[in-house]
């Protein structure tokens, strides 16, 4: 019986698929009170702003949001569980909920993406979206002791295997590793992960996305795209990729470094531009699908979709532009060796 990941490459094959674009945004738009974000809940704090509790307290305005990028055409729907994990959700007084939200989140999304594919027969998956905490592994906050750190690789991987359980339970198909500012947080997910398929006794397939911070395309770790992947290449993800950062016009020249050397999917979702001085979007939806479209005729993507910004507008016209491209063919790379520190570094065989 072929898997989520199987059934996912052999679809990606033929066409490029399409993921969902941004939950906040299509949140903002509501223009929530704070009781809407609180419910029933008695936590001590305010909770506006706290997006992921919404699939507890108001999970059919998360249903709603998901069924509209649904019908502008995404395959792959992420689960609204960016900051749902215990180090972020502490900022709300909320530790206690994790793991109900992400098990919530997920479940919310599963049925989307199941009565989706009942519908038309096509096949949708479940991306449960896991976001970098507001804590680095790799950087002090403290000026005066470089050497201070506020948490450890053991603990945030603890704190990530919390949220994937959650999310596993409730049915996403792949845990999406997303936004990732520190490759050492990421690697922290990447063995949570790791450890719920140890104890789930199957396979967990892994998507890995890394913003950038400034145009030379590093994050802020420090690392090049080549150091990423040289850093992450080990755990085999089902995608790896680039999201947010600066727009999709400013990414073209990362993503087609990326796609020249990983051999796995590619899948790149950027944000609709940069926000504006009170933090909106305004980069139209055709002006963000005109921009991706230099990706699929340059040949350097599998998977496109959309971050900050990105309303089902934005998913409709980037699956309608990509519609009839190519998707990018995977390389099969040199047998070499390739370590990383700030940049990668290459053994000749």
């Amino acid at each position: 019986m072929s898997t989520a990941a199987d059934q996912l490459r052999a679809e990606a094959a033929r066409r490029i698929l399409v993921k969902d674009g941004a939950y906040g945004t299509e949140i903002q738009r509501r223009r929530l009170a704070e009781a809407d974000y609180r419910g029933s809940f008695d936590l001590g704090r305010d909770q506006k702003g706290n997006n992921d509790l919404l699939n507890l307290t108001r999970p059919e305005l998360v249903r709603e949001i998901a069924q509209d990028f649904a019908d502008a055409g995404a395959d792959i729907l992420a689960t609204d569980s960016f900051n749902a994990n215990r180090i972020s959700q502490a900022d709300y007084g909320a530790e206690g909920l994790v793991r109900e939200i992400n098990v919530a989140a997920a479940r919310i999304i599963r049925e989307v993406a199941d009565a989706a594919e009942a519908k038309d027969g096509r096949r949708r998956w479940v991306a449960g979206a896991i976001g970098p905490t507001n804590k680095t592994l790799s950087l002090s906050p403290n000026v005066n002791d470089p050497g201070y750190r506020e948490i450890d690789f053991d603990t945030l991987s603890d704190v990530y295997v919390e949220q994937i359980e959650g999310l596993v339970e409730g049915g996403a198909d792949f845990a999406l590793i997303e936004t990732v500012f520190d490759t050492l947080n990421a690697k922290a997910a990447v063995h949570a992960a790791q450890r719920v398929e140890e104890t789930i006794g199957r396979e967990l397939p892994i998507m890995l996305s890394m913003t950038i911070t400034d145009l030379s395309g590093r994050n802020l770790s420090g690392h090049s795209i080549e150091a990423f992947w040289a850093s992450v290449r080990h755990a085999r993800p089902l995608t790896v990729g680039l999201n947010c950062s600066f727009g999709a016009a400013q990414l073209r020249a990362h993503i087609a470094i990326l796609s020249r050397i990983a051999d796995t999917l590619v899948m790149a979702y950027p944000n609709a531009g940069l926000p504006n001085d009170l933090g909106e979007y305004d980069e139209c939806a055709a002006t963000t699908a005109a921009q991706v479209r230099s990706w699929t005729e340059q040949g350097i993507v599998n998977i496109v979709g959309g971050c900050c910004g990105t309303t089902p507008e934005h998913i409709k016209a980037i699956g309608e532009t990509v519609s009839g491209y190519a998707p990018r063919r995977i390389p099969t790379p040199e047998r070499r060796t390739l370590l990383a520190g700030i940049e990668p570094m290459i053994l000749a065989a």
